[in-house]
């Protein structure tokens, strides 16, 4: 016997009850045993249909969005869900060709962005360079990403490491946002690509303020460096990619609709950069102070 739909009214049950010749106690008895496991077996089933669809997210964002589908559960109940199915992430470690190179004699710009936390768009800008393997030969990406929200503003794919990639990205975060000169500091490492003089000179010519990261220290790009891993784990890892054409369509669909739009950020309260960016300001004065990605490093 299932539960009558609607509200589930006593004369409805009292009838419902006579029909089948059964007592009220035995219908409780016997919903009180079932419904629960019914109950279950939806929450699982949702649980690893997002699993799978989300193929990179952990328990946390997971129950993220459960919720957000109207499920009322907590992540350690969806951790043991998940746990149960085998339901892991993907991890592949590759040889990582080098990206950085900071023996040169151009200019190397202080580090403006230790201590400044950003309230608003366009107020910071992280930027990085990584490799993307293909079958035979490795790729690079450029990525420009505003600070305050995690969103990427800009980006670029060559296969090459010159200046011109790194150019590329900044005329595409340049184009999007427009911010206003003297409100922006734009932070890197101390690679050529990012010394160099025609990118500082664009820099300047936009009225940004270049920032460049202490030798040796990973924790002043750190924003960068974790949406790096974040791409590799959940794209690029799990990918094939034919040559530079199939690698820059499939990287720059992750970029524009999955990460921008629709991935949860723990540091944003499980909102997407976009979701983040949309939301009433006053709020955000609750983010982490960049300072305190600086502390394990030397002054």
């Amino acid at each position: 016997m299932t539960r009558p739909q609607g509200e589930g009214s006593v004369a409805a049950i009292e009838a419902l009850c006579a029909m089948a010749g059964v007592s009220r106690a035995a219908y409780y008895r016997h919903w009180g045993e079932h419904a629960p496991l019914v109950q279950e077996t939806a929450l699982r089933d949702a649980a690893q249909r997002l699993a799978i669809g989300h193929r990179h997210y952990g328990y946390r964002r997971v129950t993220a969005l459960l919720k957000r589908e109207g499920w009322v559960v907590n992540h350690k109940r969806v951790a043991r869900i998940l746990k149960q199915d085998n339901l892991l992430c993907l991890r592949k470690p590759l040889f990582r060709p080098p990206t950085t190179d900071s023996r040169h004699s151009w200019r190397v710009w202080p580090n403006l962005a230790k201590h400044l936390k950003p309230m608003a768009i366009d107020q910071l800008w992280v930027a990085d360079i990584t490799y993307v393997r293909l079958g035979e030969a490795f790729v690079y990406l450029a990525v420009i990403l505003d600070a305050f929200s995690r969103k990427v503003v800009g980006w670029a794919m060559a296969d090459h490491l010159r200046a011109e990639l790194a150019l590329a990205a900044l005329e595409m975060a340049l184009n999007a946002r427009r911010p206003a000169p003297g409100s922006l500091v734009h932070h890197t490492d101390r690679g050529i690509q990012y010394a160099c003089g025609d990118y500082i000179a664009r820099l300047e010519a936009a009225g940004i303020q270049p920032s460049m990261s202490r030798p040796g220290c990973p924790y002043d790009n750190a924003m960068a460096e974790s949406f790096m891993k974040t791409l590799k784990q959940e794209e690029v890892d799990a990918a094939n990619y034919r040559d530079l054409a199939h690698a820059t369509a499939a990287v720059g669909d992750f970029i524009e609709v999955v990460y921008n739009t629709k991935r949860l950020h723990s540091a944003l309260d499980y909102l997407s950069p976009t979701e983040f960016e949309a939301k009433p300001k006053p709020w955000a004065a609750a983010q982490q102070p960049m300072q305190t990605l600086n502390q394990h490093c030397p002054q």
